[in-house]
């Protein structure tokens, strides 16, 4: 499932979960490019800061698909990979 949380008690939870915030921080961006929001607003800095460190290497490999970047696309599905990569390890 996409945004499971799982234990917050466990240190393996708590990186999931903390890895599940972040595509949900770039799910957020996603959706607020489409209204092209105000880059002086702090939730956009604080977005922009936060994801672009992720969003920016996957942009060097992905292609753009006309005039759409699919890149958030690739990194909520990776980081969603990771979380219950780490989740099932049970650190």
């Amino acid at each position: 499932m996409i945004f499971d949380f799982g234990d917050p008690t466990t240190f393996s939870g708590i990186i999931a979960m903390l890895l599940q915030l972040l595509s949900l921080a770039i799910l957020i961006r996603a959706l607020l490019s489409w209204v092209a929001p105000d880059p002086r607003n702090p939730i956009v800095q604080f977005l922009d800061a936060i994801t672009e460190p992720i969003l920016q290497p996957l942009r060097q490999i992905v292609p753009r698909i006309g005039m759409i970047d699919i890149t958030p696309l690739v990194a909520i599905i990776l980081l969603s990979f990771i979380a219950q990569l780490v989740r099932q390890s049970g650190i």
